[in-house]
């Protein structure tokens, strides 16, 4: 009889496994598949930093100090000469100017407003009049807007070996 009572137990155990495990595989059925176009190092997407988050960790950073991150921000400007750069928003009224490391890569000019997972390295810098105004021209800006450039500023910068565009 022990052994019967036994039995029954380990049924209803793997019984209920079986059932959980139907569940999970449902639950990630639901689950929206993304998919993303690559450039740059191959990188996956988890552990990347929202970028409200990073624009807390720039505001502390002194100029020349830099940290390996990787974060999802959506794009706001693209160069239109080859994708040589883009700019991210950081959802507090920032921007983050991202450059890809050693030229080596390039992403498409029309992502403007498309969610990209950078990967690489986030510093603060100071970019010159003459840099502002080429990025201005890259960007399709007017020679009014152009002109209007007449002093540094201090920049969040990130020099991106990999990066993933949400499709």
């Amino acid at each position: 009889m022990k052994y019967f009572r036994l039995l029954i137990i380990c049924i209803l155990l793997l019984n209920s496994c079986k059932k959980k495990s139907e569940e999970q595989k449902q639950a990630a059925e639901e689950i929206e598949i993304i998919n993303y176009e690559s450039f740059g190092k191959e990188i996956i997407a988890d552990d990347a930093v929202a970028a409200k988050s990073m624009a807390q960790h720039y505001k502390s950073m002194p100029v020349g100090d830099s940290i390996n991150s990787k974060m999802i921000a959506k794009v706001t400007d693209v160069c239109q000469a080859k994708g040589c750069w883009m700019t991210l928003d950081l959802e507090d009224g920032s921007e983050v100017m991202v450059k890809f490391k050693d030229y080596g890569f390039f992403v498409p000019k029309d992502i403007k407003g498309q969610d990209v997972i950078i990967n690489g390295k986030a510093f603060v810098s100071e970019i010159s009049v003459d840099e502002q105004q080429h990025y201005a021209k890259d960007a399709g800006k007017s020679e009014a807007e152009i002109a209007l450039i007449k002093e540094p500023k201090k920049t969040f910068s990130f020099e991106a070996d990999g990066v993933l565009v949400v499709q």
